[in-house]
């Protein structure tokens, strides 16, 4: 069997990936402001950096939101296109190794999918997610580069920035509610934050949201696995908040290595069943 290429075409990025008897190879991404240049720009790199072959490669396959403008042929080869929620169902289940779970995929919003035994559902979402980090970022500190916002943020403190419960009470309000938890995002921010306590907060915002609407979310299917993938899983903090956001909501949240791939993954992993 010759090599299964998964392609993501995304509205700014297009994310590619390489799957060859069972083991995923070189995961990477592009930017661009127009789909087809970012399509065809991952596509070179990828042949290119790998030294493969159009001879090489058995199938393609593509997801994502600007998949349309793929068409059924990427330099003479076909292109089956496959739905961006059973990529996002399969690529978490394949990285995280379970094969029932609710997969999320933080990108620019947020897509929830069922997961259970190569069956996909999709379960909603939010708004919430990497196209509003980084348009609230340009606004309020001036940058709207992810990477420049997560160095910014591990400077910052939210306690600067969020309302949090013992901030009005020194009590637990009842067993859900410890007084640890936050009342209000932004609720606390004064004239005198910094850029770095504004980028924490807005990135903290985006988890808290995140986690939430993903609980309710899993505990509609009964399952207590919430696999987390897309952008913004990858950050250096998601692992440690989302851990102590598992422990307060009686979940676990797993971000597994190549997060940031799991839907192109999953879009080539397509080809071989469940």
């Amino acid at each position: 069997m010759g090599i299964i290429v998964g392609i993501d075409v995304g509205g700014s990025t297009t994310k590619i990936a390489g799957v060859k008897a069972g083991k995923v190879i070189s995961p990477m991404m592009t930017r661009a402001t127009d789909p087809i240049a970012s399509l065809y720009g991952a596509f070179g790199k990828f042949t290119s950096e790998n030294g493969i072959a159009l001879g090489d490669i058995e199938r393609l396959v593509v997801t994502g939101v600007g998949s349309v403008f793929a068409g059924d042929e990427i330099f003479g080869l076909p292109a089956d296109h496959v739905s961006e929620f059973v990529a996002i169902g399969r690529g978490g289940s394949y990285l995280s190794g379970l094969d029932r779970a609710l997969v999320v995929s933080m990108g620019t919003g947020t897509a929830m999918v069922y997961y259970e035994n190569g069956v996909a559902e999709h379960m909603g979402g939010t708004g919430v997610g990497g196209g509003t980090l980084v348009g609230l970022a340009k606004k309020l500190i001036g940058t709207s580069d992810v990477s420049a916002i997560e160095e910014l943020a591990e400077s910052g403190n939210i306690n600067h920035i969020d309302l949090k419960v013992n901030d009005m009470t020194e009590k637990d309000i009842g067993p859900t509610l410890p007084s640890s938890l936050t009342a209000s995002n932004f609720g606390k921010t004064g004239d005198l934050v910094g850029s770095e306590d504004i980028a924490a907060g807005l990135i903290n915002m985006i988890y808290e949201t995140v986690a939430v609407i993903s609980r309710f979310a899993a505990s509609g299917k009964g399952v207590k696995d919430i696999v987390l993938t897309g952008r913004l899983s990858a950050l250096r903090s998601a692992k440690e908040a989302f851990r102590i956001l598992g422990d307060t909501f009686g979940v676990s949240f797993i971000v597994p290595d190549n997060s940031e791939y799991a839907t192109v993954i999953g879009a080539a992993l397509t080809c071989f069943g469940k």
